[in-house]
């Protein structure tokens, strides 16, 4: 299953479908625990449109108050590891000459391209199989 996400100036919301509701739904993801923008549609263009106005009343309505609009995944992530970890990587970024942050950007970078390597091998299919049955008269 693929999973794809509406994009519109910089934001992404999900596309989800609610049995309870007869209707296609979504959320703007990636914002701070204290904004939440929400949409729905019957169908995929109505979803979409709602979107868009969902996300242009937003930055509207931060315009209006004088408020930052905030940005999905800022790029600032609070990480929490075990003591001895988090000195065996500054040991090793201090030998190597790099940053622990820039050790820790390229270590999640390849994990997550072996992990969707492997997620997209587990979506093709491994053979068509058709049935042989022939016709008897």
């Amino acid at each position: 299953m693929n999973m794809d996400f509406l994009e519109y100036k910089g934001y992404k919301g999900s596309v989800e479908f609610s049995k309870e509701d007869d209707c296609l739904i979504g959320k703007v993801q990636g914002l701070n625990g204290k904004t939440l923008i929400l949409y729905e549609g019957n169908t995929l263009e109505e979803l979409k449109a709602d979107f868009m106005d969902a996300i242009d009343s937003y930055i509207e309505g931060c315009n209006a108050e004088n408020i930052e609009p905030a940005k999905p995944y800022s790029g600032k992530l609070n990480l929490r590891m075990p003591s001895e970890l988090h000195y065996r990587i500054a040991l090793f970024a201090a030998k190597t000459g790099t940053t622990i942050n820039d050790f820790i950007n390229k270590a999640i970078t390849r994990e997550l391209e072996y992990e969707e390597e492997i997620a997209a091998s587990l979506q093709e299919p491994c053979a068509i199989y058709k049935s042989k049955k022939k016709n008897k008269k």
